[in-house]
């Protein structure tokens, strides 16, 4: 089998004779023409997103990126969207219905625990949300009735890490899909899919895109799986324009050189951080002192990420006066791309949440979470160390 950056490379798989672009061509068109009736309703009545007939139910710039994207992930296919949280929504809305009982994790994406505790109640869907990421606490909140369980690779903020293997199986005994957000990881660092996650979600507005240029998401898993998604997502419309899906690919043919980098810069700046006087305490599943570091270690060979979390001594103001400061980094929303990015996710990623409710999963006033870049190392070293005082 061939190596991951190797299997990143766009390949058009265009059939026509002559030279095959190395880019794979943007088909920015709505729809497709055809001669002859019989076939357009032919292709209509074998499935809307099995052939080109209108770029909502499926488009080859689309299809390409899907290709990738599925080979990368260790998934048969995989189905685009508009954005991660179209993919998310999409995603549930296909494996939970109404009368049904879903488990999240408690380390969750803002926009993730609004769908949790808004979207899926309106559905008729019953929502638990668990103690912790931990397997044993995850299956202390399923019942029978349970269908989904859904998890983050890395969690959102305090970057947890869930023991995908050992959920899987339990997962399996028990009948229920397990669906894990990737995001923070990418296939690059963890593929869920190998490990038995039944669908595997990405934003690829972050590593994947990696360059703050685009919105986007992809759901992966087996064909058939992904075929009962993609018949939703037609319905709920939430598909990509063909140029963010050629952006998509252009960000993953970088994605293992990126994130070769981003890891070992971020490691740097968490130990640089973890020996501040000003920061109470650092997230970062590369350091020895996160509770998550030994199954980090099997999960994460490569390494653990660019992103972390970080608790100032100085609480709020702190967190404040350190976003405005920073000068090499920026203060911004999302993550994953070639800058570093600061932000409080008390008012920023996580305000759908009480007070009360982002203090219990660990989102206090002085957190903030970080997305290393591919600055040279020792300028944001420098820039930490100078917003934080010396």
């Amino acid at each position: 089998m061939t190596g991951f950056t190797t299997r990143s490379l766009p390949d058009p798989e265009d059939p026509r004779p002559g030279g095959a672009p190395l880019s794979v061509p943007i088909h920015q068109t709505a729809t497709f023409a055809f001669p002859d009736a019989a076939e357009l309703a032919e292709l209509i009545s074998s499935g809307k997103g099995e052939s080109y007939v209108y770029s909502r139910w499926q488009n080859p710039t689309r299809a390409a990126l899907e290709r990738t994207v599925a080979g990368l992930e260790g998934a048969e296919a995989a189905v685009s969207f508009s954005s991660g949280m179209a993919a998310i929504t999409t995603t549930l809305a296909t494996l939970a219905r109404a009368g049904d009982h879903v488990v999240f994790s408690s380390d969750l994406y803002g926009g993730t625990f609004a769908t949790a505790s808004k979207l899926l109640p309106r559905w008729g869907v019953e929502v638990s949300l668990a103690a912790s990421h931990r397997t044993d606490d995850l299956l202390a909140a399923m019942r029978d009735d349970t269908t989904v369980c859904y998890v983050e690779t890395i969690g959102n903020p305090r970057c947890s890490l869930a023991d995908l293997p050992a959920l899987a199986d339990e997962c399996r005994r028990r009948s229920v899909r397990l669906v894990v957000d990737n995001t923070f990881a990418s296939p690059y660092l963890c593929r869920p899919a190998e490990l038995g996650a039944d669908v595997v979600i990405e934003s690829s507005t972050k590593y994947l895109g990696g360059h703050h240029d685009l919105v986007g998401g992809l759901a992966c898993g087996t064909a058939g799986l992904m075929r009962e998604v993609r018949e939703v997502s037609i319905d709920l419309g939430g598909t990509p324009s063909p140029f963010d899906a050629w952006l998509t690919m252009r960000g993953i043919a970088t994605l293992a050189i990126r994130l070769g980098r981003i890891c070992a810069s971020a490691l740097r700046l968490a130990e640089m951080l973890e020996s501040h006087p000003s920061v109470a305490r650092v997230w970062y599943p590369g350091l020895p002192t996160h509770p998550d570091h030994d199954l980090a270690r099997r999960l994460l060979p490569r390494g653990a990420s660019g992103m972390m979390a970080v608790e100032l001594a100085g609480g709020l103001e702190a967190g404040r006066r350190f976003c405005e400061t920073v000068r090499v980094a920026r203060m911004a929303a999302s993550l994953g791309g070639v800058h570093t990015l600061v932000i409080h996710p008390a008012t920023v990623t996580h305000t759908q949440l009480g007070r009360s409710e982002r203090e219990a999963i660990g989102v206090t006033d002085g957190l903030l979470r970080i997305s290393v870049g591919i600055e040279d190392v020792e300028d944001l070293l420098e820039d930490f160390a100078g917003a934080l005082g010396g």
